[in-house]
């Protein structure tokens, strides 16, 4: 599982040291790249901003994506991957603390292909981290890029 990167794109500070904790509790070992905000995610996606030159070709297994993000908002940095020829089939779980019925709407509109509330209490929100990275970094088969 080494090899297969995951994009962790969470600007609140505790839920990203949670998000990292609970995935080397769990024997995750995959890097893990973390972005504070939407145009940062943008930015690494698609080569450009501080991530310019990163070779695209090479796209994370999984993106964990939080909605309320500052600059971009999780829904429009998932309508601009899923906008976007190259990474169109990458797989997007919304990651959230949100518990709104609109926002999961809005995200499996938007082309999210899951959408996990954040549990508050750790033990929860550890074994939520481990069931995802289980099945998107072991179980998930990925469309093989062009």
């Amino acid at each position: 599982m080494r090899d297969k990167v995951i994009l962790l794109v969470e600007d609140n500070p505790r839920d990203e040291a949670l998000t990292l904790r609970a995935l080397a509790q769990n024997n995750i070992a995959n890097e893990v790249i973390v972005v504070r905000d939407g145009v940062e995610a943008l930015d690494y996606l698609f080569g450009t901003g501080r991530y310019e030159g990163r070779d695209t070709g090479i796209l994370p297994q999984v993106v964990l994506l939080d909605l309320k993000l500052p600059k971009v908002d999780g829904l429009q940095v998932l309508h601009s991957v899923r906008a976007d020829q190259r990474t169109k089939h990458l797989p997007v779980v919304v990651f959230t603390s949100s518990s709104e019925q609109e926002d999961m709407v809005r995200s499996y509109d938007q082309g999210a292909n899951s959408y996990v509330r954040k549990p508050v209490d750790f033990e929860q929100f550890a074994e939520a981290t481990r069931q995802m990275g289980m099945y998107w970094l072991l179980l998930n088969q990925v469309t093989p890029t062009e």
